[in-house]
């Protein structure tokens, strides 16, 4: 093919030259290839018209009953099937629940056997794809290129991986949604970007892929648009990324012109040249943060995020687990090269992470919505991953990115199925109680067995309890923390006159109490959903039940991967105990992409000892236990009302419960002052007043008076015209004669 021989184009001296790696370009090829169909079969549906004309069952989801789309109709919980409200599937269903699915998992096989062949050949330096010359202007030479090495291969697998979990998981839940081949659309079209992002070779591709997802995100949380709070929420998501979007540009500025590069093997190589620790490489580093804390959801930018929820779970989990939020995350572990030369740009991070973990833990102790607690426990995860790579503990924080992928995609998903039964129940008999508030819930454990069991393991890999994937992940951030308190480069500077090893031992600790309010969030989950009575009400119970196979089974494959995701990066303290297999294979790999940038923030620092080592290993277990144990002596689901007899929260407790009105102070002070000021200035004074009043009116009433002066001199009278001429002469000659 055309397309591979200019792609093979320089690259054949490389190891990967000549193997299945060839056929990268595949890989955002064939999500594009399923948004096309499904896209065609969404427009020949609106052209032709759906197979049941009156089937508008599914057009009133909202906060609350966000899932109403959701319909098994009794088939799966008992009813019989006899719900008189039931409409038929989408003409394309059959087609669309082939094609969606069918297209991430033929990427994810090909991004396997890509995997084998780098593990096999061992590669030092990338593998780039040069498919032609997309900006040639002058200095400004940047190509359509894709990079493969092991930190886009990482990602590579969590998208499509996890992602075909999610989108087999969506074959069940969206089924009789009426929207369901645009609904598969625009996630196919989401994953084509996301990995166009991961693996474009320069900053331009990936900010492509950036503003992709930013796209893809905006169409999927508004999914369900005839709800203005959906569509809202889907706006809120694309403004507030816009924001962080344009710090990520003016950083790309800033390197085309001090280093004249943009792709990430330039700018590595000329990275010192903007020089260690300057403030010109701090100012780059803090702008391409700044892009991080959008996308990522970050303090400040972190309050699009729990709003995000209005869209149909699935894509909670895609959006919250698998890819987009962790973009952010990854963007600093590619531009590791720079942050390692700014110890204040690489601190800024880590406290900024960690001001975000514990505030979304503190608000995530208050919420009802049970996707809300996931959306704030998302976001404090998060902040984990930034504390990570902000010390420079990259590879820690992308081992922590890949577990939370696996234990958050299993959370949102079984949220999904309890709010399938939920809403099953609710659907059945007419009620219209929250099917997603967890007053609402209680004693699921009964009906949903399997999905109890899976969401109890997610919960104790999250609280990080041993030897679940998320202890694993969150052990390695704390312990990183900790070592670079002494020696490294983060030590020895300071950050707002803070030394920094004083600083890094202060976010060592609000990383425990931050994991220590998570144990206790996640376990007040658990119980509310699962434990005690069940508060959906007697006639409701008769419905509830499981959810199907191609819902259920996707939620077992992920509970396996959180059990036995922490074998990736075994540390070596545990296996000199225990020879559970050989240690650090998720570091090793990463070490020819980071390694140099993580050496030079670590040079001259000690190893922890062992004895320690394993004290804050300890510290860690007992910090997550104790947790639990508080979360379960202290909540009793027995003593919780429905949703429609609770008691508003007052005092303290109803400012965490309102998300310390964050959203509100914003509102009244940023989005109120700008709508007054672009209503009655820019739109009445400027718009209407100055540009169609005075320029576009103006001009025209100018024309309109010369036209009619203009029109009263042409009579057509030959009379009028020769007393006119005779009438000008006299003047003139009078005027001549008087001077």
């Amino acid at each position: 093919m055309l397309l591979q021989a200019v792609a093979a184009a320089g690259a054949q001296t490389h190891p990967l030259s000549g193997t299945i790696a060839e056929w990268v370009w595949l890989l955002p090829l064939l999500p594009l290839l399923g948004f096309l169909i499904n896209g065609l079969l969404s427009l020949s549906s609106a052209h032709l018209g759906p197979a049941d004309p009156s089937a508008t069952a599914h057009d009133e989801p909202s906060e609350g009953a966000a899932e109403a789309s959701v319909v098994t109709h009794g088939e799966e919980s008992g009813a019989g099937g006899d719900d008189h409200h039931a409409v038929k599937r989408h003409r394309w269903a059959g087609l669309t629940s082939i094609v969606g699915p069918g297209v991430l998992i033929i990427a994810f096989g090909l991004a396997v056997a890509i995997w084998q062949t780098m593990v096999s050949a061992h590669p030092d330096a990338p593998f780039i794809q040069r498919y032609f010359s997309w900006m040639p202007v002058g200095d400004l030479q940047i190509d359509a290129a894709i990079q493969l090495d092991q930190l886009s291969m990482v990602m590579v697998l969590v998208v499509t991986g996890v992602g075909a979990l999610i989108h087999i998981f969506s074959v069940g839940y969206m089924r009789d949604d009426p929207g369901y081949p645009r609904y598969f659309s625009y996630l196919n079209l989401f994953v084509f970007f996301m990995l166009v992002l991961v693996l474009g070779a320069n900053y331009p591709v990936l900010f492509v892929g950036w503003e992709g997802v930013g796209l893809s995100s905006y169409l999927l949380i508004g999914f369900w648009f005839n709800d203005k709070q959906n569509a809202d929420a889907g706006l809120k998501a694309f403004i507030v990324n816009r924001i962080g979007d344009f710090g990520f540009l003016v950083a790309m500025f800033m390197l085309f012109a001090n280093i004249g590069v943009l792709d990430f093997v330039g700018v590595n190589a000329k990275a010192l040249d903007l020089g260690a620790g300057s403030a010109l490489v701090t100012t780059i580093c803090l702008f391409i943060f700044l892009g991080c804390t959008g996308k990522s959801a970050q303090i400040p930018l972190y309050i699009w995020l729990p709003d995000a929820m209005a869209g149909p779970t699935p894509v909670s989990a895609l959006i919250h687990a698998a890819t987009m939020v962790t973009a952010g995350v990854y963007l600093i572990a590619r531009s590791a090269a720079l942050f390692s030369l700014s110890p204040v740009a690489s601190l800024t991070v880590a406290v900024v992470g960690a001001v975000t973990a514990i505030f979304a833990a503190t608000i995530g102790l208050k919420q009802w919505d049970i996707k809300k607690v996931l959306a704030y426990s998302t976001i404090s995860q998060l902040g984990y991953m930034f504390v990570g790579v902000g010390v420079g503990a990259y590879v820690s924080g992308m081992f922590h990115l890949v577990t939370h992928a696996f234990f958050k995609a299993l959370l949102f998903l079984g949220s999904g199925s309890v709010i399938q039964a939920m809403h099953n129940a609710y659907h059945a008999t007419h009620s219209t109680d929250d099917a997603q508030d967890m007053r609402n819930m209680g004693g699921l454990r009964r009906y949903l067995p399997v999905t109890f069991v899976l969401m109890w393991i997610a919960t104790l890999a999250i609280s990080g309890i041993p030897p679940l994937s998320g202890f694993f992940s969150k052990d390695e951030i704390l312990g990183s923390v900790f070592a670079r308190a002494h020696g490294s480069s983060l030590a020895t500077a300071t950050w707002l006159g803070i030394p920094g090893g004083t600083l890094l031992y202060i976010i060592y600790g609000i990383g425990l109490a931050a994991a220590f309010l998570t144990a206790v969030y996640m376990t007040r989950m658990m119980l509310y959903t699962f434990h005690g009575p069940t508060r959906t009400g007697a006639e409701e119970e008769k419905y509830l039940g499981e959810a199907p196979w191609v819902m259920t089974g996707p939620l077992v494959i992920l509970g396996i991967l959180t059990v036995i995701g922490g074998w990736l990066n075994l540390p070596k303290v545990v296996t000199d105990i225990v020879p559970l297999g050989p240690g650090e294979l998720f570091g090793h790999f990463l070490d020819p992409v980071v390694g140099s940038a993580t050496a030079r923030i670590t040079a001259g620092a000690t190893e922890v000892a062992p004895t320690t080592e394993e004290a804050l290993i300890g510290a860690a277990v007992i910090i997550a236990v104790v947790g639990i144990i508080v979360a379960v002596a202290r909540l009793k689901p027995a003593n919780v009302p429905r949703a429609k007899d609770a008691i508003p929260e007052t005092g303290f407790e109803g400012v965490v419960a309102h998300k310390y009105y964050v959203d509100e102070a914003l509102d009244r002070t940023v989005v109120e002052p700008t709508y007054v000021v672009s209503r009655s200035f820019l739109w009445r004074f400027v718009d209407n007043g100055v540009i169609d009043g005075l320029f576009v009116n103006g001009s025209a009433a100018l024309a309109r008076t010369f036209g009619w002066i203009g029109s009263r001199l042409q009579t057509g009278n030959t009379g009028i015209y020769a007393w006119s001429l005779v009438v000008g002469v006299l003047l003139l000659l009078g005027v001549i004669t008087l001077r």
